[in-house]
């Protein structure tokens, strides 16, 4: 018997009967096959960190190895010297503990009794036993890892910056390369897939060689770069272990809005209401997001959402990046100080090289890391930052807000500074010039709007960030004064 996702992949693409037979060869094979077709969901612009990369950049459906070329970007007389890029990792499995919830959710349908399909309307009904019946084709080993549609992300994304920036990603620029990853299997996973990308570029129809081979060499882990956040003892002791830290994601998950959600999924499903709580309505609503993500399969999961619902969960997804990874608290942005500083480090040393008419020594630089990684740096240099702070209260007035996770660190998504040097310049200042791109769109300055700085006005903007901010001091532990009593 085919699990759901092949059987709907088989009703979608008609496969021939080699195929079919593939298809029918394990449920674990199942969950690993790439699907054929794109699968477009009307939920799917609000699933938060959870979203698809071509969800934001519509354009690579058609033609995902197509470079994605920003009419804004430089060109003519000026030249990319670097690239510093910070990426985070692809399409993944959920984790251990989103698929516990999940079969604690399908416990609950597969417990519902024949009497329990009186109340409701037939297609209720069927929705429920559908899902109930719905196979689970996810298991603990998966817990996070990176799918095979997740080096597909990065392999393609390999292949349209190389497109894009053919000078620097330059066959013989490929020895000079530094990769740094996150500890975390599926951060090193994808730093191999961009890796493997590069390789078709450069010799396009031979099979790569192991990464520990290629010339560039091996990835380099540095989690205090990549996890600053797991190396903040303020931030691990006021955010991260602070059972009030995420105050208003709590009560929003006991708001009107998440109640009347909670209700309606009830009715729909035929289960006790009492039964149910806001994650395991968050977790069915990431399970369409999975399907979606990785196999590329609409499930029936998708079908007890509208897109009020969809808005509403997405908020709830967005509140928790704010209150722990945004500008919820200020400790959340200063923990990334050192990254902040090193990526001008790097900037710094390729302008010192230009200047003294030496080679520069790393011309490219990829780091791969987390949301979590990115989130809190982009917050630190003060990008989609709203009037007003997102709270459990004021769901309506945000429903156009800046903050959109989804929008801003989908599944392989990419901060990109650009490093150019522009001949015919006036005075030595303008020599060097700096444009940054999220996910291959170019990101206008936050502190002039602009899509290009001299890249000493550049550093004078973040110049606190650059000089004041020591991620030791901005960590420390606040130290408690303790007095005596006795006599």
């Amino acid at each position: 018997m085919l699990c759901g996702p092949c059987r709907l992949l088989r009703a979608s693409v008609a496969p021939t009967a080699a195929l079919a037979a593939a298809l029918l060869s394990s449920l674990a094979r199942c969950s690993l096959q790439e699907p054929k077709d794109q699968v477009a969901s009307a939920l799917s612009p609000y699933f938060g960190t959870k979203t698809r990369y071509e969800d934001v950049n519509p354009g690579l459906l058609s033609d995902p190895e197509a470079p994605q070329r920003d009419p804004e970007l430089l060109e003519g007389s000026c030249t990319p010297v670097q690239l510093v890029a910070l990426i985070r990792h692809g399409t993944r499995y959920p984790t251990a503990k989103q698929i516990r919830k999940l079969r604690q959710l399908h416990g609950l349908l597969q417990a519902r009794g024949p009497g329990d399909d009186r109340p409701g309307n037939a297609s209720d009904r069927g929705l429920g036993a559908a899902l109930a019946d719905w196979p689970l084709w996810y298991a603990d080993w998966m817990d996070g890892q990176l799918v095979e549609k997740g080096r597909q992300d990065m392999r393609q994304l390999a292949l349209r910056l190389a497109s894009l920036f053919p000078a620097l990603f330059s066959r013989e620029n490929y020895s000079r390369l530094r990769l740094i990853t996150s500890s975390k299997h599926r951060c090193v996973d994808s730093g191999a897939a961009f890796l493997r990308g590069l390789w078709e570029h450069y010799h396009p129809g031979l099979s790569p060689p192991d990464v520990s081979d290629m010339e560039c060499g091996p990835p380099s882990i540095n989690d205090k770069l990549m996890r600053f956040f797991d190396h903040c003892k303020k931030f691990l002791t006021e955010v991260e272990r602070n059972a009030t830290a995420l105050y208003h994601v709590e009560a929003f998950k006991t708001g009107p809005e998440m109640q009347n959600i909670l209700k309606k999924v009830a009715a729909v499903l035929q289960v006790p209401v009492n039964n149910l709580n806001a994650d395991l309505i968050q977790v069915a609503f990431f399970t369409c997001s999975f399907d979606l993500a990785i196999r590329g399969v609409k499930s029936p999961w998708c079908d007890i959402f509208d897109i009020d619902d969809a808005k509403v969960l997405e908020y709830l997804n967005d509140l928790k990046q704010y209150w722990k990874r945004g500008y919820g608290y200020t400790i959340n942005s200063r923990s990334s100080c050192t990254l902040f500083q090193d990526i001008f480090q790097h900037l710094d040393k390729a302008v010192e090289e230009k200047q003294r008419s030496q080679p520069v020594s790393s011309p490219i630089v990829l780091q791969f890391g987390h949301a979590e990684t990115l989130l809190p740096l982009l917050s630190l240099m003060g990008y989609f930052k709203d009037k007003e702070p997102l709270t459990a209260y004021n769901y309506e007035e945000q429903i156009h807000r800046k903050f959109r996770s989804g929008h801003i660190v989908p599944y392989a998504s990419n901060l990109i500074f650009v490093l150019y040097h522009c001949e015919n310049a006036k005075t030595p200042q303008e020599e060097f010039q700096v444009q940054i791109l999220l996910n291959e769109k170019v990101l206008p300055l936050a502190h002039s709007q602009e899509t290009v700085s001299l890249y000493e006005d550049l550093k004078n903007h973040y110049k606190d960030i650059l000089q004041s901010c020591q991620t030791s001091e901005e960590c420390e532990l606040p130290k408690v004064n303790s007095t005596s009593d006795e006599l």
